[in-house]
């Protein structure tokens, strides 16, 4: 069986990923709260799945690293890494940014991002697929601090996915809907949740749209 490290697997799309992909992956699910990773766990099995529960912190720089050595020990590859976790940083004028919000920020979605990729670039080889998710608010008002690091973190991917295209792994960067998911909801805490697409909706169009 095909394995797919999931990192953000706790909730919101990552966790629907999860569940989507558990009919034809072994799941290494990566998150902070163990408890929801637990859950995601009873879905994998329902699925007919099997996953490997990863209660971690991408910033911890030991962690992943011993995280990616004991996929490599295990499997000797993976054929899939899924990165959504992200950090959502508070609305605020671009002057009015507290200086931990955008220390967390750069923190996790970008150095955090740029380490994995060092260590799972190694693990997916020639064959594996990275994939990434955009959500472009570069820009925009009260966006300052989650805009500017998501957008360096696509930067990022962007980078990898054109010094990869001929010699892989297969970088690919995907945009997903608007959904009710726990980062939306700070950002737009009055919506009307029932007109946003489900996360499960969402993992089947992405992973529809993309060549596994």
């Amino acid at each position: 069986m095909k394995t797919a490290l999931i990192t953000g697997a706790s909730r919101g799309l990552g966790a629907a990923l999860a569940v989507a992909l558990a009919p034809t992956h072994h799941i290494i699910a990566v998150g902070k709260t163990t408890g929801a990773l637990e859950e995601i766990d009873d879905l994998i099995r329902a699925a007919g799945g099997e996953a490997t529960l990863a209660p971690m912190d991408i910033t911890v720089d030991a962690a992943m690293q011993q995280l990616c050595r004991s996929i490599f020990d295990r499997w000797g590859k993976l054929d899939l890494w899924i990165h959504t976790a992200i950090h959502a940083a508070p609305l605020a004028p671009a002057g009015h940014i507290g200086p931990k919000d955008l220390a967390k920020s750069i923190t996790i979605n970008v150095e955090a991002t740029a380490r994995l990729i060092g260590y799972v670039g190694p693990l997916l080889g020639r064959d594996g697929h990275a994939v990434f998710t955009d959500d472009p608010r570069g820009g925009a008002q009260f966006f300052g601090a989650y805009g500017a690091t998501k957008a360096a973190q696509i930067a990022l991917a962007k980078s990898w996915q054109a010094e990869s295209e001929k010699t892989g792994p297969h970088v690919h960067i995907v945009t997903p809907n608007p959904m009710p998911t726990a980062t939306r909801a700070r950002f737009y805490p009055g919506e009307d949740r029932n007109k946003l697409s489900s996360p499960a909706d969402e993992a089947a169009r992405l992973l529809g749209t993309l060549s596994l």
